[in-house]
């Protein structure tokens, strides 16, 4: 049932709102990813600084040198540029190439899975560094307050925005070809 006058006014304000939002989340998303492929392309081409807040095995590889460090840092790179890419498509008019459905269950997964990725390390993070959990090995605390404050909340807010641009996009495009967006969720 549509409202008239001033309500249907309200409604179509909260519309444009939340296409607003569901836009700027997949611009922000995408700023975040392509950041983060800039971080592992410096690493890839040589460079070392913030390495030694990665820790582990990175660090490892990256003061060993050789192929494998560069082409796991370029590997990186292209996922990242790819994931860059997919929150674009959300609101870019060359990502109406890509079927609804498909682009839908690539940003759902990579959104979950950045969501998951990252949330999963903040939060054990978090308790090893607050003394709730006590590693059975040492732990690079300067690495791990790293990886909480900077490069597993990175993932964490990558995939949090990915996931509100995608749930944007699915509300703008849910009746193109008679599609229906399915339950209304206000952002």
């Amino acid at each position: 049932m549509s409202g008239t006058g001033p309500e249907r006014g309200r409604c179509a304000s909260a519309a444009s709102g939340s296409r607003a939002l569901g836009t700027a989340t997949a611009y922000a998303a995408a700023v975040a990813a392509f950041g983060y492929a800039l971080m592992s392309l410096y690493w890839a081409v040589g460079g070392r600084g913030l390495v030694s807040t990665v820790g582990g095995y990175v660090e490892q590889f990256a003061h060993r040198g050789g192929p494998v460090p560069v082409l796991v840092a370029l590997a990186a790179t292209v996922a990242k540029v790819a994931g860059g890419l997919l929150a674009l498509a959300l609101v870019r008019p060359w990502g109406r190439a890509i079927r609804r459905r498909w682009l839908l269950a690539g940003a759902t997964a990579a959104s979950v899975l950045l969501v998951l990725y990252g949330a999963v390390n903040v939060g054990a993070g978090a308790l090893v560094l607050s003394g709730a959990i006590h590693p059975a090995g040492r732990v690079d605390r300067t690495a791990l307050r790293w990886h909480v404050g900077v490069w597993d909340l990175w993932f964490l807010v990558w995939g949090i925005l990915l996931a509100v641009a995608t749930a944007g996009y699915w509300r703008r495009t849910g009746n193109r070809n008679g599609g229906s967006p399915g339950p209304r969720i206000e952002l």
